[in-house]
């Protein structure tokens, strides 16, 4: 394939696991990728191994997506009309386990404008370059933005805005023939686990929470994940094929890939709340720390 007719591709968040599988795939079925991330190093490898372009970018940086946009400008030629993205894909991620009562205001902030105001933003800085090729942008969301998982409200809050933003997003995008695809994420094997403490002043400090949050943040490597390059083919098949009859007439927007992720999005819309929770009160050894915070607070109230 010529370098002049290559469809291209933009990757953030491409320094390890979905992101670096993507731009691999992506180059495989030969795109002109871009990928970027906050660090170069980590993707020295695209570069060297498989003729990816890689830069700097920080998606939570306002700064920076406009520097980004410069050098992806410069890279696709003079002409202005002849400029097109036929795939800007919003991957880079930020983790965020704590209680949702007590997060820090710095997680809180690093966890929203990486997930959810970066790609808001890139999507705005990007969008003549994806109209003109009437490309596809895609997102990668979460079975955290559908299920309540503890210890996950404010990374579950980014996802299901994202969601909620593509699926708006899809419906405005019909004039331009730009197609809009989130891919709602299962297990897959990254090193996205937040392994930060719990502030010195939470409500859930004790040896009872120490198992329960670590659960939570390994979940996904506990659960039999599905491989980044794996995962990686079903989402660029997607991309790829999934403008057909069928899909263009219903607009979909959600796909699902990734351990659990049809089966536990299938149970959280027809199963009653209650036994949600049952099981992952059951699942996250919940139980025993609901009792240890209850138990302080009883403390706390006779003294």
């Amino acid at each position: 394939m010529s370098e002049e007719i290559k469809k291209t591709a933009l990757v953030t968040g491409a320094s390890s696991g979905i992101g670096h599988a993507l731009a691999i795939e992506l180059s495989k079925r030969g795109f002109k990728v871009f990928a970027c991330a906050r660090r170069l190093e980590p993707m020295r490898d695209l570069e060297s191994e498989h003729g990816v372009t890689i830069f700097k970018m920080d998606v939570s940086s306002l700064e920076s997506i406009n520097d980004g946009v410069k050098f992806i400008d410069s890279q696709l030629g003079v002409d202005e009309g002849a400029k097109k993205l036929d795939l800007l894909y919003n991957n880079a991620g930020q983790s965020c386990s704590f209680p949702a009562v007590d997060v820090p205001d710095e997680a809180l902030t690093q966890c929203l404008d990486v997930n959810f105001i970066g790609p808001v933003r890139l999507t705005h800085a990007f969008r003549k370059y994806v109209i003109n090729a009437k490309g596809v942008i895609a997102f990668t969301g979460s079975l955290a933005g559908i299920c309540p998982f503890p210890w996950g409200a404010v990374y579950g809050a980014s996802k299901a805005a994202v969601h909620q933003y593509a699926s708006i997003l899809s419906f405005e995008m019909e004039p331009f023939g730009v197609r809009v695809l989130n891919v709602v994420t299962g297990g897959v094997k990254t090193n996205i686990a937040d392994t930060r403490e719990l502030p010195q002043d939470s409500l859930y400090n004790g040896p009872e929470m120490d198992d329960s949050i670590d659960k939570r943040r390994r979940m996904a490597e506990k659960e039999k994940p599905m491989s980044a390059e794996v995962y990686a083919k079903k989402v660029v098949d997607d991309v790829l094929y999934g403008d057909n009859f069928i899909n263009h007439i219903t607009r979909r927007v959600h796909v699902y890939h990734g351990s659990w992720s049809t089966t536990l999005s299938l149970l959280v819309n027809i199963a009653p709340r209650w036994l949600i929770l049952f099981v992952f009160r059951t699942k996250f050894k919940l139980n025993s720390v609901f009792e240890a915070v209850r138990a302080k607070q009883e403390k706390l109230k006779n003294i």
